[in-house]
């Protein structure tokens, strides 16, 4: 979200932040920031929560074209479950990428994915199911938003094809 109050768009600024990162590389946990990986392209797609059907068909499919996708980027999954519902998580489906803790909402606020929902009727708060594909330079490549879970392995792996290709 834009200080004006208004949602990202390409081409903007990418959010700075700061949280705790676990699995894959950085095992039990580490602290991580958009500004280490200057140079390179950084994947942040944000998920309602750990461990629920949609959420773990799309972490699965990541998983299952890492071979493909894991050396185009670097690709964090972001939700504001714990780093331990993380670890289960990461556990118990072998993610072999790592997670973000966001328990204060301060990314998911910051890149406008926290909005209010309605299932049922009952209307709540909670995380749109959306991708933010960053390049090198901390700029917005690519927004998806209200991604389908099983599409979404595909969909970032040709984005970052293209991104790749520029």
């Amino acid at each position: 979200m834009k200080k004006d109050g208004t949602q990202l768009a390409v081409g903007d600024l990418a959010p700075g932040f700061r949280a705790l990162a676990v699995g894959g590389e950085y095992g039990d946990g580490r602290d991580v920031g958009l500004g280490d990986f200057r140079g390179r392209a950084v994947v942040l797609y944000f998920y309602p929560k750990d461990d629920t059907p949609g959420c773990t068909v799309q972490a699965c499919g990541l998983r299952d074209a890492w071979k493909d996708l894991g050396d185009k980027a670097e690709i964090f999954g972001v939700s504001i479950d714990s780093a331990r519902s993380h670890q289960k998580f990461i556990g118990k489906y072998q993610l072999p990428f790592p997670l973000l803790a966001d328990p204060e909402k301060e990314i998911v606020n910051a890149y406008g994915v926290w909005v209010e929902k309605s299932m049922y009727g009952k209307k709540y708060m909670g995380a749109e199911r959306s991708t933010f594909v960053i390049d090198g330079a901390g700029r917005i490549a690519a927004i998806f938003r209200k991604v389908k879970p099983e599409e979404h392995a595909g969909i970032v792996l040709e984005t970052l094809r293209e991104l790749a290709a520029k």
